[in-house]
């Protein structure tokens, strides 16, 4: 069982940087792969990053290529979202999940746990 908190949202101008960060608890966090996936209104949740356990395997979106990176740190239970370059349309809730398998995943399915959210607004 993980537990999972994202934190780091908030209103930023186009062209702007945040940078989300999602704690975890438990002492598996090492063994887990993590994403990130948002949500606009009125839309469905689409990936956005995910990283494998050992940070070896990454995958990204199209629309956030070159512009997000995700990283994490094992040694305190987070995984982080730098996002630079935002854009209007990245104006979503964005969620940290993670999944037992340790694999990097695009897929929405393969993730358990997932955390509240956390809502960036990019205004133009």
């Amino acid at each position: 069982q993980v537990q999972l908190v994202e934190s780091g949202g908030g209103l930023v101008q186009a062209g702007g940087s945040l940078r989300l960060s999602c704690a975890a608890s438990g002492r598996a966090f090492s063994s887990y792969g993590m994403g990130w996936f948002r949500q606009a209104p009125g839309k469905e949740r689409e990936f956005v990053a995910a990283i494998s356990w050992s940070g070896g395997t990454i995958y990204y979106a199209d629309s956030v290529k070159g512009r997000f990176t995700i990283s994490r740190e094992n040694a305190k239970n987070t995984v982080y979202l730098q996002m630079n370059s935002l854009k209007p349309e990245d104006t979503a809730v964005y969620y940290c999940a993670a999944s037992r398998g340790g694999y990097s995943s695009t897929r929405s399915v393969d993730f358990g746990y997932w955390g509240q959210g956390t809502q960036v607004t990019v205004s133009s």
